[in-house]
């Protein structure tokens, strides 16, 4: 995009003068220009740069990426929609985008029928829409972007760590601290690179911040809320304090006392400044039925000692 300024527009920052030029959001704008992709007659410049009569600006706006996932009409849970986002409650044993060996069946191709195609293309053809992920077995609420400056917006409030994320995890064993934080570098395992592990080794900062809210002896019910949001953070977190979460087939026990389909872990809350309405939202969801029957037979359990 190349516009030449006028007379009337001469005295304005360049980032506002682009807004009302252009149907482009600021925050959107400010994420291009923070990528170095605004130039006034032909040098990078910054938001705040006035302008004068006769300059040349150019904004360099990347194209979509056309969406070549397939749409497949799959049902969903949305819990939360508007024209620049929808948060979906993803069940237990979805994956979430296109892979190899899940082409079809997954929460993307889904999204694509619902949508219509209407999805953020940042993420490129196997990942439309996706600001963030959640594992296979994980269930609960998950963030989906519609529009590029959503996604943008959405996505740097993740980068910031001002994005509410918290999850549900009944874990084995009864925590020494009832509350804490778990500040331990997440990287790829040397000796399995299918996993994850607590390394300082090509690694990068990961941060858990839990809270008991259940104890029931052998097992605790943990509130954890992310500060970061590295691969598997709190399966790994929880495994690396000697706490590993119910179920989980890969950094988990072996012998489990019931029967799981995978990790008990699910994304309760989700809190964020909406990207057009400036406003924050919080959004809760309930745990799943196989979940609480879980935790309904440790509740009798207890009550009968």
């Amino acid at each position: 995009m190349q516009i030449t300024v006028d007379e009337s527009q001469s005295g304005l920052r360049v980032d506002k003068f682009l807004a009302l030029c252009d149907s482009l959001t600021r925050s959107y704008i400010q994420r291009l220009i923070d990528e170095n992709r605004l130039k006034i007659n032909g040098k990078i410049s910054k938001s705040n740069q006035k302008l004068k009569s006769g300059d040349i600006v150019e904004l360099d706006v990347p194209d979509v990426v056309p969406l070549d996932a397939e749409s497949e009409d799959i049902p969903l849970d949305i819990v939360y929609e508007d024209d620049q986002l929808l948060i979906v409650n993803k069940s237990q044993g979805m994956v979430v985008h296109p892979a190899s060996g899940n082409f079809s069946g997954t929460l993307v191709n889904a999204l694509l029928y619902h949508c219509n195609g209407n999805l953020s293309g940042i993420n490129g053809v196997a990942r439309p829409g996706i600001v963030h992920r959640i594992d296979k077995d994980t269930s609960g609420l998950l963030l989906v972007a519609k529009t590029n400056e959503a996604h943008l917006s959405l996505a740097a409030q993740i980068k910031a760590h001002t994005l509410t994320r918290k999850y549900i995890a009944l874990v084995h064993g009864r925590l020494k601290n009832p509350e804490g934080t778990i500040d331990a570098p997440i990287g790829r395992s040397p000796k399995d690179r299918k996993k994850m592990c607590v390394t300082h080794t090509n690694s990068k900062q990961a941060v858990t911040h839990y809270k008991v809210t259940e104890d029931f002896g052998t097992y605790n019910l943990v509130e954890c809320r992310l500060e970061t949001g590295r691969t598997h953070q709190i399966r790994v977190h929880m495994s690396y304090i000697g706490h590993p979460v119910v179920g989980d087939p890969v950094y988990g026990i072996k012998k489990e006392a019931f029967k799981t389909g995978g990790q008990l872990l699910h994304a309760a809350t989700l809190g964020f400044i909406h990207p057009l309405i400036g406003e924050y939202i919080e959004i809760n969801c309930p745990l799943p039925q196989y979940y609480e029957k879980i935790l309904e037979q440790l509740h009798k359990k207890i009550n009968l000692m």
